[in-house]
């Protein structure tokens, strides 16, 4: 039996969160007090029980930011994690703390495994691997599980492209993908090879990859339609509630596919048969806790929250990164959540350095990770909505620069993706009935810049007529400034500097300063209108 987790991204309070009347909001939410307790349960009705997470577990919120992740490792090290992969938000801490985590030294004991992540020689040829490719367990009973770890290659721009490359620029580490995925699949191939070498009878991919769109070719439907010998892929990073989903193999064999979702809202359970049927279940809500996780987990929800739990304003609406499907609005379309941080930035580049000033102020919707509702808004709800301790930076580039950012920013729209730009001091439209016209992949990135601009119009900037020969000066994030997401076009820009200001503490001051502690309904109860998506 395989216990799994995927996309945690620290939400280790599910069982805490009241609503303004006291109430739990989920009394039976899960966290790893019940992840544990999970396991402990399984393995006294006599199975043989591990416990695998798919990555994307140290970053998220102010339970993992306030230490880099480091309390969360021991939580996971208690609740008795067997083995882990690397999702591309453990990278966000820098390629130092990223090593620290996946290092049983540090870790608590947890092996990581990734079979496509590997060094870069000085002459930039491939070097070794950074992690085993595969792991493998024995059961009580003598059958070999082997489990292959796989990155996803978007990881590069996914986090911050500057923590895989030297002071020079020069790329030092590398994640195999391959702009038709070949490379990707033969590294899994390879993997699956020696693990069946080592005398596996079930392998296991435990994968960063997920099956959105905007990840072809690396998603885990494609790895499994072009490699053999896989019995079961555990995914995470498309945040996709899947519980079993059969998916053919080069071969024609079923592989089964299964991934969680997020934040706990469910746990994975894979079970083999004696006769080597594989079933899986996600499970919602257990009553069981661990009381040693529980009581480490909340010691430190304590402790933070004891930080940052100062309420700096009240709010009449609530700003979401939701639409009504639940679905993640803030990456492809305006929400009240992205002009609300779109013009914190405006605002303080306009106010604290108005000798540069500022034309546009761009946010990447995969930057806005929560919801914060109506009523107190406190320190810990702007953290958890910006979790990267990113910082401000100012560029400046040209009208036709701005147009090429926001063609490929947009490229897969109404399709979510991570860089969809939330806006400030510009009025556009993205007219998704046209294709987007392809061209050469950005160097180091796993996005494609267009030949052409099809698909966006740009109306005003700073208020006045788009001239695609102006030069305008652009206030976004340091991981945009570096090439993050879609923007690679801004590392080449006339000028780029990071100003060193934490995002979420200009996003405080201009609730506290601008809106004075109130947000009224009329100011932000509806986006303001600056992007208009066309579609069919």
């Amino acid at each position: 039996m395989i216990i799994y987790t995927n996309d945690v991204h620290t939400y280790i309070d599910n069982d805490t969160v009241k609503d303004k009347d006291g109430n739990l909001t989920q009394p039976n939410a899960l966290t790893y007090a019940h992840v544990a307790a999970l396991k402990e349960d399984k393995i006294k009705e006599g199975n043989d029980v591990l416990l695998v997470d798919a990555g994307d577990h140290i970053q998220g919120t102010a339970y993992g930011g306030m230490d880099q992740g480091a309390a969360i490792m021991s939580l996971m090290s208690a609740a008795g994690y067997n083995v882990a992969t690397l999702g591309n938000h453990e990278f966000d801490y820098g390629m130092e703390r990223a090593l620290a985590v996946s290092d049983m030294k540090n870790n608590g004991g947890i092996p990581y495994v990734s079979c496509n992540f590997y060094h870069v020689n000085a002459d930039g040829s491939r070097g070794d691997l950074v992690l085993s490719p595969y792991m493998v367990r024995t059961l009580s009973n003598g059958v070999k599980v082997a489990f292959v770890g796989i990155t996803t290659p978007e990881s590069f721009t996914k986090s911050t492209p500057k923590y895989f490359q030297d002071d020079n620029g020069n790329y030092i580490y590398g994640i195999s993908g391959g702009a038709d995925g070949q490379a990707l699949y033969a590294d899994v191939q390879a993997a699956i090879e020696n693990a069946k070498a080592a005398g596996a009878d079930y392998i296991i991919a435990l994968g960063h990859l997920g099956v959105d769109p905007s990840s072809s070719p690396w998603t885990s439907r494609e790895v499994i339609a072009n490699t053999t010998g896989l019995d079961a892929f555990i995914d995470g990073h498309s945040h996709t509630k899947m519980a079993k989903e059969l998916v053919k193999d080069k071969d024609g064999k079923d592989v089964v596919l299964t991934q969680t979702g997020s934040y706990l809202k469910n746990v994975g359970v894979l079970t083999i048969d004696a006769d080597g049927n594989i079933d899986t279940e996600l499970l919602s809500e257990y009553n069981n806790v661990n009381t040693t996780v529980k009581a480490m987990q909340d010691k430190w929800i304590g402790q933070v929250d004891d930080k940052l739990g100062e309420v700096i304003a009240e709010s009449e609406i609530t700003f979401t990164d939701k639409d009504a499907n639940g679905d993640r609005a803030v990456r492809k379309q305006a929400t009240n959540m992205g002009d609300l941080n779109a013009d914190a930035y405006y605002w303080y580049i306009n106010n604290e350095y108005k000798s540069v000033g500022c034309d546009v102020a761009i946010m990447n919707g995969g930057g806005v990770r929560a919801t914060i509702e109506a009523g107190d808004i406190t320190k810990k709800d702007v953290n958890t909505v910006l979790p990267f301790g990113n910082t401000l930076s100012i560029i400046k580039i040209t009208g036709t620069e701005l147009l090429e950012v926001l063609e490929a920013s947009t490229f897969c729209t109404p399709e979510a993706i991570g860089g969809f730009p939330q806006v400030s001091g510009i009025e556009f439209t993205v007219d998704t009935t046209k294709d987007y016209d392809q061209g050469d992949e950005y160097p180091g990135t796993t996005y494609f810049a267009p030949k052409s601009i099809n698909r966006v119009t740009i109306k005003t900037v700073g208020g006045k007529d788009f001239d695609p020969a102006a030069t305008y000066t652009i206030a976004t994030n340091d991981f945009m400034a570096s090439g993050g997401d879609t923007y690679y076009r801004f590392v080449n820009a006339t000028a780029n500097y990071d100003l060193g200001i934490p995002m979420d503490e200009v996003v405080m001051d201009y609730i506290t300063t601008v809106l004075n502690g109130t947000v009224a309904a009329d100011k932000y109860g509806e986006p303001a209108g600056r992007i208009h998506v066309l579609v069919s």
